[in-house]
Order: structure tokens, then C-alpha cells, then sequence
């Protein structure tokens, strides 16, 4: 596997927030049981889900937690060549106050909505945590990757006042941001997550995934990102700003 296989394929993870996850059929024993999932990753870079108890997934992981998330670029116009991931995971639901407080401060900022049916209907934060992806990037570019997750250094109370920050002062530095990128504009953006080497802006439901200069290991590092972001005048789409 080559390392930049592993960076693709984690970058993929991040930009899209979406797959089908496929578990064992406990009603069909044998049969793969496919379904669609929103996700966003944890403070160590895995898949995090919100889950009905009473969805045929849910009883499938807690009969089998052996399962895969396929997650592929959205409007794609050629699947064949579009990148996609299978990624090979044990899925765990998550326990203690402390945890699922701390993944519901985060998926609500990725998935507001999901506010709403997590407290009325009986829905279960789970984990899904890497074993093993294979990630295709076009013909030809196949790869088995053994290591695909990235802590995050700034989960928790560091990464909330970045974003309060941003959302707060600056938000003509975001609607730049969404410029430079080429971004819809039908509603405002909003920062909703941070990690090492991008950042999340919600657009209405949507969610996108907009790669740094350089991979920025402090808050401070951030910091010059953001500002030397605000100040492009031209972002390519590989993330290196211009300008």
C-alpha cells in the first residue's frame, strides 16, 4: 500500500458524510444486509452513527458486529472511475455518560436534525472502528489500506471555541471559503468541525470537507490557515491556496 493510498482514502472518509453500511441478516442468515448511514468521525478518526434499536442494522451488529461502510464520491458522473472506500469494521455502541455526551455535542453539529429524533425515538450512538479498507481511486488504482484513522488534536473544548470563533467573527472569511471553493451558496455556512488537515462546513444538510495548505498540528496553526485562506484569491482543488 502506498502512503498516499491511505491519505486518499482517509480524505474520502472526510468529504463525504454518508455510506452503506452492510451487516450480517440475522433474518436472512447468509445474505448481506445493506443500508444507508450519515456518519461523521470521532475524535480518533473512526465512523461515528446514530442508530435506531429497532432498525433491522441494529439488530443485525448486535447479533454480528463484523461489517462495511461504502462510501464513494457523490454525483459522480462515471462510478467506474469516481474514487470509493470499503471499509471493514467492528461496530460497537457506545457506553457512559461522558462518551455519548461527547458524540452527541459533535454529530448534532454535523446533523442538527438528528436532535430532534434521538431524543423522541430510541436511537444508540455507535462506533465503527477501522479493521481494514479497500480504497479504489480510479482504474487501476486499487489498494488494500491497513491504517486509515487520524486522531484529532482538537476534539473537545479546543475545536468548539475554534468553530464558535469562526461562526461568530468571521463570517465573511466563510463565505469566502465557500467562493474559493466553488460551493453552493442557496444557504450560509457554518464551520462544524476541525481536524489536522481540513475543515467541515454544513451547508444547509450538505456537508463538505475542505482540505488545509499543509497539515496543522495546534490551534495557532489553524490560525494562519484560516487567515492565509481569508486573504486567497484563488484555492485549487487539491487545497493549495493561490494568492
Amino acid at each position: 500500500m502506498s502512503v498516499n493510498a491511505g491519505k486518499h482514502a482517509r480524505e474520502l472518509l472526510l468529504k463525504e458524510y454518508r455510506g452503506v453500511l452492510s451487516t450480517h441478516s440475522r433474518a436472512m442468515p447468509g445474505y448481506p444486509f445493506g443500508s444507508v448511514v450519515p456518519y461523521c468521525l470521532d475524535e480518533q478518526g473512526q465512523p461515528l452513527i446514530l442508530i435506531s434499536r429497532i432498525a433491522q442494522h441494529t439488530h443485525n451488529l448486535q447479533l454480528d458486529p463484523k461489517c462495511s461502510l461504502l462510501v464513494g464520491e457523490r454525483d459522480a458522473a462515471d462510478v467506474q472511475a469516481a474514487a470509493r472506500l470499503t471499509l471493514l469494521a467492528h461496530a460497537r455502541p457506545l457506553s457512559g455518560s461522558a462518551a455519548i455526551e461527547a458524540a452527541a455535542a459533535r454529530y448534532y453539529r454535523y446533523f442538527p436534525d438528528a436532535q430532534n429524533y434521538h431524543v423522541v425515538h430510541d436511537f444508540d450512538f455507535w462506533l465503527l472502528e477501522p479493521v481494514r479498507g479497500r480504497y479504489i481511486g480510479g482504474f487501476g488504482a486499487i489498494h488494500w489500506v491497513a491504517q486509515l484513522s487520524l486522531p484529532n488534536p482538537f476534539v473537545g473544548a479546543v475545536e468548539a471555541s475554534m468553530l464558535a470563533h469562526m461562526n461568530v467573527d468571521h463570517v465573511r472569511a466563510i463565505a469566502h471559503f465557500v467562493q474559493l471553493a466553488g460551493l453552493p451558496t442557496h444557504a450560509p455556512a457554518e464551520l462544524v468541525g476541525i481536524d489536522s488537515e481540513g475543515f467541515h462546513l454544513r451547508i444547509g444538510q450538505a456537508l463538505y470537507w475542505l482540505a488545509f495548505a499543509a497539515p496543522c498540528t495546534s490551534p495557532g496553526a489553524v490560525r494562519e490557515a484560516l487567515a492565509a485562506l481569508a486573504r486567497a484569491e484563488a484555492w485549487s482543488t487539491d487545497g493549495v491556496i493561490k494568492g
